[in-house]
């Protein structure tokens, strides 16, 4: 099946668009469905000090795709292997994650869902460094709300997972995701904390104050007081490489996650009562869904990076989205409008009838804070 060439110009015309309304400085593109792919470079990776143009070959700060690329499939990874549990405390692996009421109720499924009760991110003003430290602040940040009745996307959800699979697995969180997600799958170019050698294939986020430019340096300031290495940013990779993971997940695995494991990962396993939806990891149908566009169907699912990187992923017509950008190079930019047309763009691309796809999302329980059945359906097992 052939992707519709008039809807592939429109996307052309939406991203070049974005380049001269200076809301990216670039990016790259990439729809595939079944066999059919479209891929394109836009514009340059880098605007200052000199100018840089953007290629297949680019390597960019995914940001937040860290949580879904590499932090939530090695603690499902670790699942698999009976290490840890899912509805199990987060203290069993953490104890020092204490110091209210909420704490001792929070689940690894609670931290994977945004349910912990946790706040959304460290707070700033405060002179610290060091993974050990960014674990311990994040441990001991008061909770704001409670544990399977409020959602919030929180990056201290994550940063605690990330240490959870150091612990447990036994290695630093960059050294399991390679071991057991990159390297199996062929993702040569995904990692976190790139190599010197590799800064002219890597597109700069922000100019700093000193006139800095952070370039192979992850953006995230939290992730790179700790380091470089956290467990919701600092990875880099290319566009080629988010599609190998994205195509995993399309295959119930590919064999290096169980069919059951991307179920879990991909469908509803929010708590009842929560109106945002989400999988492990993986956002389905929330305030954050904009990208889904208007014609992919709930049920799709997917994630974004503040950078300017998203994914966004649909069994159904075995489609997914990818559009990897630096938009906040060397300030500013914004991508939030340009990736929901650019969803619904490539939906209308594949041709594919939509009005066929009649899955719908598990009702909202009001005061139900009960989560999904963890068994996924016999298909999936």
């Amino acid at each position: 099946m052939e992707l519709d060439k008039d809807v592939l110009e429109q996307i052309d015309v939406l991203i070049e668009e974005g380049i001269s309304d200076k809301r990216i400085p670039g990016g790259v593109f990439h729809l595939e469905h079944r066999e059919a792919i479209y891929q394109k470079s836009f514009g340059n990776k880098q605007l200052v000090p000199k100018i840089e143009k953007a290629t297949k070959e680019t390597i960019y700060d995914l940001a937040s795709l860290t949580k879904v690329m590499a932090t939530t499939p090695s603690v499902m990874k670790l699942i698999e292997e009976g290490k840890i549990e899912l509805d199990a405390p987060a203290q069993r692996y953490l104890p020092e994650l204490s110091g209210d009421s909420n704490k001792s109720k929070i689940t690894i499924r609670h931290l994977l869902t945004h349910t912990s009760g946790l706040a959304a991110e460290l707070p700033e003003g405060h002179e610290w460094s060091g993974s050990k430290e960014g674990v311990t602040r994040a441990a001991c940040e008061p909770s704001c709300g409670m544990a399977g009745f409020d959602c919030r996307y929180s990056d201290i959800n994550f940063i605690l997972l990330g240490e959870i699979v150091t612990r447990v697995g036994g290695m630093p969180l960059q050294d399991y995701c390679r071991k057991q997600i990159f390297l199996p799958l062929g993702m040569k170019d995904t990692f976190f904390l790139p190599d010197p050698k590799l800064k002219d294939r890597i597109a700069p986020t922000a100019l700093l104050e000193d006139g800095s430019l952070l370039k192979g340096i992850v953006h995230d300031p939290t992730c790179r007081r700790m380091g470089g290495v956290a467990g919701h940013a600092g990875l880099f990779g290319t566009v080629d490489d988010v599609a190998l993971f994205a195509r995993m997940l399309l295959n119930s695995g590919g064999g290096v996650l169980k069919p059951a494991t991307v179920y879990l990962m991909t469908s509803v396993q929010s708590p009842a009562n929560i109106m945002h939806r989400r999988g492990l990891g993986f956002d389905i149908d929330s305030s954050y869904s904009s990208l889904r566009g208007e014609i992919f169907p709930k049920g799709s699912f997917g994630h974004t990076g503040w950078t300017g990187t998203s994914i966004w992923i649909d069994p159904k017509s075995d489609t997914f989205v990818i559009f990897l950008s630096n938009r906040n190079h060397p300030s500013g930019g914004n991508v939030i409008t340009l990736r929901k047309n650019l969803a619904t763009l490539a939906a209308k691309a594949t041709g594919f009838d939509f009005s066929t796809v009649k899955r719908t999302l598990p009702e909202v329980v009001t005061n139900q804070s009960t989560f999904p059945s963890v068994l996924p359906p016999k298909s999936f097992q």
